[in-house]
C-alpha cells in the first residue's frame, strides 16, 4: 500500500511540476487576430487561416510588429515560413518610434543572408554572423523552427535544432524593451509565422 501511495504521489508531483513549466509559458499570437502587438508603420499585418502574415505595402518601407509588453530575460520558439525576398527577423529588448527601432536584431532572411545572426539597427550593425556552413540549417520556403535564448548579457540562436550563433554583449545586457517581428524596406517581402510562445526565465 506504501508503494502505491509513493508512486501516486510521484505522478502528483510530476503533473504539478509539467503544469507550472506550461502556466509560465505565454503565448504572443493566438490565431485570430492581433491582440497583444502593436503595428509601428504602413507596412501590411494580417491574420490569415490562422497565420500571422507579414508583407510589403505600397510604400516599401521598414514595418515592425512589436509585442504591448517588455520582456528582459526569456526563451522564445517560434515558426516562420518565407516567400519572395522573406528578408524580416525578430527583435529582441527593443523600442520603436516611428518606424526607427533601437535594439537586436536576430536575422530571418534568404539563403546566403545569415540567417540567425544579431544586428544591431542604427547602432554598431552586424555583431556576429553565423558560421556560413550553418546556412544549410534554412529551409528556405517551407516552416523552418526558431530558439532564441535572452539571458542577461547572453544571447544565443537556434534554427531547425541548430545552434547559430552564442553572443555576450554588455550593451545588450542593460537593454529593455520588447519582442517586435520586421519587414525590411525595399518591398517584395512576404513571411509567415506562427506558435509563437515565450517563457520568461
Amino acid at each position: 500500500m506504501r508503494k502505491v501511495w509513493k508512486f501516486g504521489m510521484m505522478i502528483l508531483l510530476t503533473a504539478s511540476f509539467l503544469s507550472c513549466k506550461q502556466d509560465n509559458e505565454i503565448s504572443l499570437f493566438n490565431g485570430k487576430d492581433l491582440s497583444g502587438w502593436i503595428v509601428y508603420g504602413t507596412e501590411k499585418w494580417y491574420v490569415e487561416d490562422g497565420l500571422l502574415v507579414s508583407e510589403s505595402g505600397p510604400d516599401k518601407e521598414y514595418g515592425y510588429l512589436g509585442t504591448d509588453r517588455h520582456f528582459k530575460d526569456f526563451e522564445i520558439n517560434l515558426e516562420f515560413k518565407q516567400e519572395a525576398d522573406g528578408n524580416s527577423g525578430v527583435f529582441i529588448r527593443s523600442t520603436v518610434d516611428g518606424t526607427k527601432v533601437s535594439g537586436w536584431q536576430v536575422e530571418v532572411a534568404p539563403p546566403g543572408h545569415d540567417t540567425g545572426g544579431i544586428y544591431e539597427s542604427y547602432g554598431r550593425g552586424w555583431l556576429i554572423k553565423p558560421d556560413p556552413e550553418k546556412d544549410k540549417a534554412l529551409k528556405y520556403g517551407d516552416w523552418n523552427q526558431m530558439k532564441i535564448i535572452v539571458k542577461g548579457d547572453r544571447v544565443q540562436s537556434f534554427l531547425n535544432g541548430v545552434e547559430m550563433v552564442d553572443f555576450s554583449d554588455e550593451k545588450i545586457g542593460q537593454g529593455e524593451g520588447g519582442v517586435l517581428l520586421q519587414i525590411h524596406d525595399g518591398g517584395g517581402i512576404k513571411v509567415y509565422w506562427r506558435n509563437i510562445v515565450i517563457k520568461p526565465l
